[in-house]
């Protein structure tokens, strides 16, 4: 099953200013995230943002908040974004079928996200260049777990050439700053 840029929606899923410095790789995490919605913002693929309990967490990173311009953003307190209150309904409203997922944690708000969206009827992508936990063990049997339960695992790479679909095209020119 491919990506298709028409029909993908992209969930950047709780990168926050007091979680992130905890985080096992949140450098190369908060790089792909900001890759993905600069690429979102260009190609018009619909993006969303979540913090979780920002009064404890903080607000999402400078550099989330700065790529995410023409994001939407929403708080939460639940771990899933799928089981927010009003959630699914801004998710549903893009009309894109497909859901790609970056973020943190991998194992707790990543993973109940992808399988909530599942559940909700939305064919779900994790990134998994994009995704981490404070421990990496935690990362890896996320990951294992969600492919096991028919999350498509895929690199932000995999995501960027699937929106671009082509090589040669104004669009893949304006991307591929992003590409190196």
């Amino acid at each position: 099953m491919l990506i298709r840029r028409h029909d993908s929606l992209l969930l950047v899923v709780d990168i926050q200013e007091k979680l992130a410095p905890a985080i096992d790789g949140s450098e190369w995490v908060i790089a792909n995230s900001v890759r993905l919605l600069e690429a979102a913002r260009q190609l018009g693929v619909p993006a969303f943002v979540s913090e979780q309990y920002v009064r404890g967490l903080g607000p999402s990173l400078e550099t989330i908040r700065a790529a995410a311009l023409t994001a939407r953003f929403f708080e939460k307190t639940h771990f899933s974004c799928a089981a927010e209150p009003g959630v699914l309904e801004q998710l549903r409203a893009a009309s894109r079928p497909q859901a790609i997922l970056t973020g943190t944690e991998a194992h707790v708000c990543v993973l109940q996200t992808a399988f909530g969206l599942h559940d909700a009827g939305f064919e779900v992508f994790v990134v998994a260049d994009a995704v981490a936990s404070r421990h990496p063990d935690n990362r890896s049997a996320a990951l294992e777990r969600l492919r096991g339960g028919g999350i498509g695992i895929v690199t932000t790479e995999m995501v960027l050439f699937e929106w671009l679909h082509q090589a040669g095209t104004d669009e893949f020119r304006a991307l591929l700053p992003l590409l190196k």
